[in-house]
């Protein structure tokens, strides 16, 4: 699986508006408005975006992450791919406009022959020219800097849609709707300028709330029903917290399609923890086995919220006490990977061997997943699974200290250890199914042809 690649050198940047000069008054400019058409509270309270309002109560989810589509058929889409057309269709047109910085669908990407598939992809310009990070990378919690860019300085073309709750249990879509002064904050879907892959899309909640990069309740569970919502497994959603390769603090999720499984998808992992009292009927918790990157996944509960407030309280924890982490939403939001890292820290003290620190590769929550972003053609020509499992082990925090912080979660989130034996690592263990990769990705090229 080889695609070809021509990427010309351009700076790394999320939107277009990044770069503009921020000396101006900010305050003035909110209370004058101003002549960009922009996000911030000078231009949005007035605006109409597209809408798209999702069900809360699912009582009846995609059974195995799974949706029944004849791919050999014409035939009108089932409703559950609304969110999936409406997402790509909008971002290609932004594509159309000129609103990218380079064409991600031309990139040169490969599998890398072994035994997890490690997808290495070729950016020859991403990193360059990049914006100096505008904060500190030794404190996980940092209060918003309105002086620093953030995304109320985006204008309105990079937004594809706002996503918002529904109030009557049923998802509907508006395709011009007036954001009404009283509502609090609205949420929206932006593209994100210098995509790595395929629908690379921002998510941000409550977007006039200037909320710093930090996971609370509400935002993650926001997340969570995106995943849900799109109902596809090849569409991931991932975070990065401050010092684990956040590189804007303003609150935010990426997404996008990759019509392959992540490797982490595939690793065996060994049950170690459940929700107090609940056992099978809550939420389950498995630790990664045989990964480079030691990570924590979480499943099952009876509601999404039950998942979604389970592992939020997970990463407040880490927040608080100052561990970085990187958080991968897979399988329309059911199943959920966490990732304490030390790699910034490990850096910083001269620890990382200097093959890895060439490659200029930032570990974030897509190369944890198994998705590596190269800068240099002879590293992605050299690209093996020994380099990625190197790379992805200079992450992983040491066995003794994450035995240290799997304590701190499973006191922060109302766990308590699994009755498993120690060594029996199956897939009998996981509430996991597999999803049928063979079907999704023919849908993905039944869905690109209908479209």
């Amino acid at each position: 699986m080889t695609r070809v690649l021509t990427i010309k050198r351009i700076p790394t940047v999320v939107s277009n508006y990044q770069e503009d000069n921020n000396n101006d008054d900010n305050n003035s400019e909110r209370a004058l408005g101003c002549t960009r058409n922009c996000l911030g509270k000078c231009c949005l309270p007035v605006s109409k975006l597209p809408l798209y309002t999702f069900k809360i109560d699912r009582e009846h989810p995609i059974e195995d992450g799974n949706v029944n589509v004849n791919v050999n058929s014409s035939e009108e889409l089932p409703q559950v791919f609304f969110l999936h057309n409406l997402l790509l269709g909008q971002w290609e047109d932004r594509m159309r406009r000129g609103l990218f910085l380079y064409d991600v669908t031309n990139c040169e990407t490969k599998v890398i022959p072994g035994k997890y598939g490690f997808i290495a992809q070729l950016n020859e310009g991403r990193h360059l020219k990049k914006r100096l990070t505008e904060f500190r990378v030794d404190q996980v919690l940092q209060p918003f800097d309105d002086s620093k860019f953030n995304f109320t300085k985006v204008g309105q073309e990079e937004v594809l849609f706002r996503f918002e709750p529904s109030n009557d249990n049923k998802s509907h879509f508006f395709p011009s709707a007036d954001i009404a002064s009283d509502l609090n904050s609205p949420s929206v879907i932006a593209i994100n300028v210098s995509p790595i892959e395929y629908g690379h899309v921002l998510m941000i909640p409550r977007l006039l709330d200037y909320l710093p990069q930090r996971i609370d309740h509400k935002s993650f569970l926001f997340a969570v029903h995106m995943a849900r919502e799109a109902a596809d497994p090849l569409f991931r959603v991932g975070y990065n917290s401050l010092g684990a390769f956040a590189t804007i603090n303003h609150l935010h999720y990426q997404a996008y399609y990759l019509a392959v499984p992540l490797p982490v998808e595939k690793a065996p992992n060994r049950r170690v923890g459940e929700e107090k009292g609940l056992c099978d009927e809550g939420v389950v918790v498995s630790e990664l086995w045989n990964y480079p990157t030691r990570g924590l996944v979480f499943e099952g509960g009876n509601t999404i919220r039950d998942l979604s407030d389970v592992v939020a309280s997970s990463c407040i924890c880490l927040q608080n006490k100052n561990i970085p982490f990187n958080v991968l939403i897979s399988d329309c939001g059911k199943r959920i990977f966490l990732f304490p890292q030390c790699f910034a820290e490990k850096q910083a003290l001269g620890e990382v061997s200097q093959e890895i620190l060439d490659t200029q590769v930032n570990p974030a929550v897509w190369e944890i997943s198994g998705h590596i972003v190269l800068k240099r053609r002879k590293d992605f020509d050299d690209a093996s699974e020994a380099y990625a499992w190197r790379l992805l082990a200079e992450v992983s925090l040491s066995e003794a200290r994450f035995q240290e912080v799997k304590d701190y979660v499973f006191e922060a989130a109302g766990l308590q250890k699994a009755n498993v034996e120690e060594n029996n690592i199956n897939e009998k263990e996981s509430l996991y199914k597999p999803p049928d990769w063979t079907l999704y990705i023919q849908q993905e090229i039944v869905l690109k042809t209908l479209g």
